[in-house]
């Protein structure tokens, strides 16, 4: 059921990004009276289709694209039939450059335009809520990735790259994995009681580290005092009698007032009996419970933390700014992955990702509408931006020759544009090729 969740998400919010897309593409080159013979989501074999104002409107057999050809441009298609005869008023080739490049930028402009629409309105409908630095008072729990670079469990995080910060999630932030030179500032206890100031360096390279699926949620995160959540039917939790609203005070004795100490002793006892002591509300005295760890370190229950989180609601206006800025963001971001790539500092392999590991890593198997727009939203930026990429036969490729034919007053020959489609095709295909077997490599092994 989860694969089809993912592969629904997945499906669903690329065709809705493809079909904004695409229709980018259509309502310029119509403005500018081009002709447009097709348009359609998904590629052949072809599905369904229906013809209105000379253009052919349909659904392709394979869902991850979709394409708009328009006549007298050299495209995806490589036909170049309607290129052996003399320019027609309606074609593209006929039209002014600036007419042209406007239409090879109308899908990339619909698609910033979609991911600033998502952005600002989920800001404005949620707003934000986090987990504030001061009231993540009890530091943090320093997991292997963390304790590798000299962090430990109770330091408290002050500042990052020499900054105070709000957010406590920051520290896990596009900023520190994406810069250079990144670095924390910890308070620590001395072995004398004291509390003194510690730098933190994080390499350049590891964010390569973080990327590597075997050390997902190795990193840090809050120290949290907790209480019994939603329990799983049919687990040990349940079956031994544990309620919502239990506050677990103890295992085999040992005190857990935080949430990594109760985990830590569970994992310590998989597939073996464990003695609950339990403070029940309304119950003055402490209740005494046994139950077995499953195989897998759990016995069935999720954890409600209970450190203050702070709530923001915003004004349209000022959704319309956060939103937007989260959107650009997203296009730095991108911007900044690439910088790593390029110097070394983290493998492709373990950065780049297809249809598969989209579906795993950012859809997931629970369909949420306000993720999946947030997925859409960030999926809709990145999408503009790799669109813009100056490769032959993205649309950054055809801006690119574009411009120069603008600014040189020379257009390249239809030879040439046929040559340099075949390559950015060939080019495309190998990347496709590329991010699927690393998707499949990576859910193996």
């Amino acid at each position: 059921m989860e694969i089809a969740i993912m592969a629904g998400q997945l499906i669903l919010g690329l065709s809705i990004l493809v079909g904004l897309h695409e229709l980018g593409h259509l309502l310029a080159a119509k403005a500018f009276g081009m002709r447009v013979e097709q348009y359609f989501i998904g590629f052949p074999p072809k599905v369904w289709s229906i013809k209105r104002g000379g253009t052919e409107y349909g659904l392709g057999a394979i869902p991850l694209g979709g394409f708009v050809k328009i006549t007298g441009m050299i495209d995806e298609s490589l036909d170049t039939k309607s290129m052996q005869h003399e320019p027609q008023p309606w074609e593209f080739r006929s039209k002014p450059a600036w007419q042209r490049l406007i239409v090879m930028l109308g899908g990339i402009i619909i698609n910033i335009i979609t991911g600033i629409v998502i952005f600002v309105a989920l800001t404005y409908k949620n707003g934000e809520t986090y987990l504030s630095a001061r009231d993540a008072k009890y530091g943090i729990v320093a997991y292997d990735l963390a304790k590798g670079i000299g962090l430990k469990t109770g330091d408290k995080i002050v500042r990052i790259n020499g900054k105070p910060f709000e957010d406590f999630s920051d520290v896990r932030s596009s900023e520190v994995f994406l810069g250079s030179d990144s670095y924390y500032t910890v308070e620590r206890k001395g072995a004398d009681g004291k509390i003194e100031e510690v730098t933190i360096d994080i390499p350049n390279d590891f964010i390569d580290k973080l990327s590597d699926k075997k050390n997902a949620g190795q990193f840090i995160e809050a120290i949290q005092p907790f209480r019994v959540g939603e329990l799983v039917p049919g687990m040990p939790a349940e079956k031994a009698g544990l309620k919502k609203g239990d506050v677990i005070t103890a295992v085999n004795g040992k005190p857990t007032r935080f949430y990594h100490e109760f985990q830590e002793i569970v994992k310590a006892n998989v597939n073996k009996p464990i003695t609950l002591t339990v403070q029940r509300p309304a119950v003055s005295q402490p209740v005494t419970l046994k139950t077995t760890v499953t195989d897998k370190g759990q016995i069935g229950f999720g954890a409600e933390t209970l450190l203050k989180k702070t709530h923001i609601d915003y004004t349209f206006g000022q959704a319309l700014t956060k939103g937007t800025e989260q959107a650009f963001g997203v296009v730095y971001d991108n911007i900044k992955g690439f910088g790593k790539i390029f110097r070394g500092d983290v493998s492709a392999s373990k950065a780049l990702s297809g249809p598969i590991g989209i579906a795993q890593n950012l859809f997931g198997g629970i369909w949420e509408w306000d993720r999946f727009w947030f997925v859409t939203g960030l999926l809709s930026m990145a999408l503009a931006f790799m669109n813009a990429l100056p490769i032959p036969a993205l649309d950054g490729g055809h801006s690119t020759l574009l411009l120069y034919e603008i600014v040189s007053g020379r257009k390249p020959s239809d030879r040439f544009l046929e040559g340099a489609q075949r390559v950015g095709m060939v080019i495309l295909l190998g990347l496709m090729a590329f991010a699927i077997f690393n998707d499949v490599f990576k859910a193996v092994f």
